[in-house]
């Protein structure tokens, strides 16, 4: 297949596009390596040094002989998306190119702005490109399972059956997002589902659950390969810190009571969900719902989990409850169903003891790189960031 890789320098776009070029298929890659820039205005970093996309596009042509096409440039450029979707004529399009954090577009109206806006606008740009250039292609969207908060009732894939007064519909499932970044989530979803109404586009809504992990087959071949593996407060998750914590002695920082429940996957099980969506497409004018997670933790579970694997290794590790910075409930009702990309083959890697092992020793590799501050939750979901202009 020709597949076009929309924010290519990502945590998940990079992997996904050696995937695709180990696989045999025409790999295009775009990236405006906005996140670079804002994790320098943050004074954050991933733990370990990631090279350049084009010094990994290069790495990766030496190792395997194969070539990932590049091309710099902005999504809310309408005329460079236009471009890229001629030139590249994809068949399928995976869209990862967002602002990808609730924390980052919480600081004040300037973040929220600018995560809406570049969120919204570039998927807009995508679609009518798409309509445009490519209008048999298929879009694979990474969504993800905050769009839909959490409700008290069990969360179905994308659409929800209803009866109202006697009368019976099926509708887009209600969302109920916990973050201006959640919301551009959402707004894209409903975006992309009316132009599947509207235009006959063909779409895959992949509303995916806490990621975590940073080996695959690919980024193990070389460490120029490498992916980004952030801990701290901005574009960190929860269990990259709490490993980070177990590693450096200091206490597990659980938000709240820690009853906040989530999905989750390894990153090898989103390479594993996003092919099959890509392999197995979307119908034209079909718009389909993936809930892409395989687990369900609470925070204090995951805590737990890596507490007790800590202990294994001969690490000191406590949990400590601090102030949570977010407006959400820290005890709820969680059922969400996942089962779509299961019938399409999905085989789960779960988390496990070992897993969390093995994210120690990366920690512990490079542990001097390791900047406690960045863990400190600086930003506040009430009271904060209303800034003049």
């Amino acid at each position: 297949m020709r597949v076009l890789v929309l924010g290519g320098d990502g945590y998940l776009g990079w992997p996904t596009a050696m995937h695709f070029s180990s696989a045999g298929d025409e790999v295009w890659v775009a990236d405006n390596f906005a996140k670079r820039q804002w994790e320098l205005e943050e004074g954050v970093e991933p733990i370990a040094p990631v090279p350049t996309l084009h010094r990994r596009v290069r790495r990766w042509k030496e190792l395997t002989g194969k070539t990932i096409e590049l091309r710099v440039g902005d999504l809310t450029n309408h005329r460079f998306v236009y471009n890229l979707f001629q030139a590249a004529q994809p068949e399928v399009i995976i869209h990862y190119a967002e602002q990808p954090s609730a924390p980052y577009s919480m600081q004040g109206r300037t973040t929220a702005v600018l995560t809406q806006m570049g969120n919204v606008t570039g998927t807009l740009n995508v679609l009518f490109a798409l309509r445009r250039h490519c209008p048999d292609a298929h879009l694979v969207k990474l969504g993800s399972m905050g769009e839909y908060g959490t409700p008290n009732i069990d969360i179905e894939e994308g659409y929800l059956t209803v009866t109202h007064n006697g009368r019976t519909d099926t509708v887009l499932y209600p969302k109920k997002p916990h973050s201006f970044y959640h919301l551009s989530k959402v707004h894209d979803s409903n975006n992309i589902a009316f132009t599947c109404r509207i235009w006959g586009v063909r779409a895959t809504d992949l509303n995916q659950g806490v990621v975590y992990g940073i080996d695959t087959t690919e980024t193990l071949l070389d460490d120029e390969l490498a992916t980004s593996f952030h801990y701290d407060h901005v574009f960190g998750t929860v269990l990259n810190r709490f490993v980070v914590q177990a590693v450096m002695g200091q206490p597990l920082s659980v938000y709240g009571k820690g009853g906040q429940t989530r999905g989750i996957l390894n990153i090898r099980d989103t390479l594993q969900c996003v092919e099959l969506a890509a392999r197995n497409p979307a119908k034209p004018g079909e718009f389909r719902v993936f809930n892409q997670f395989t687990e369900e933790y609470s925070i204090l579970n995951l805590a737990n989990l890596v507490q007790e694997t800590g202990r294994t290794r001969g690490l000191d590790v406590v949990i400590e409850n601090v102030a949570n910075p977010r407006v959400e409930q820290e005890s709820h009702y969680y059922n969400a169903k996942h089962s779509k990309l299961t019938d399409l083959g999905l085989q789960p890697h779960l988390l496990t003891s070992e897993v969390v092992g093995s994210m120690m020793d990366r920690v512990e590799r490079y542990r001097d790189n390791v900047n406690l501050d960045t863990m400190e939750p600086r930003i506040k979901w009430v009271g904060g960031g209303v800034e003049a202009g």
